[in-house]
């Protein structure tokens, strides 16, 4: 004897048709959105016109902006996209962006230093 749910599976599948369930995400996890690929490489200012750097990396969410040779992290919730520029919303507080700038960095970016070229089998 099949039982009713055994025997939906086998017919389903002699008819080509598969089911597929999706795991469920965990309470409280928060998804991750896709960031806008439109936000990287943009200068990026602030709300009176003044250049703060350029953006180069979306992590999580907090746009990644290379201003010289610091990086400052701006929540996206602060980053309005203009045509050309982003522009961030309101005052930065430049301590915490560079707090989170500096968290990406170590985590993420690595410099190449060593330009030597490597000796050939001779």
């Amino acid at each position: 004897m099949i039982s009713e749910g055994r025997r939906l599976l086998v017919t389903a599948k002699y008819h080509g048709v598969y089911f597929f369930t999706r795991k469920k995400e965990p309470a409280g996890k928060k998804k991750l959105v896709d960031a806008d690929p439109s936000l990287l490489c943009k200068f990026v200012v602030d709300g009176t016109g003044k250049r703060i750097g350029e953006s180069v990396s979306v992590d999580k969410d907090v746009l990644i902006i290379k201003a010289g040779t610091l990086f400052l992290g701006v929540p996206l919730k602060h980053v309005e996209a203009g045509e050309k520029t982003l522009v961030v919303k309101g005052l930065i507080d430049f301590s915490k962006a560079y707090e989170m700038g500096e968290k990406w960095r170590k985590e993420s970016y690595r410099e190449m230093n060593n330009h030597e070229r490597p000796e050939r089998n001779r």
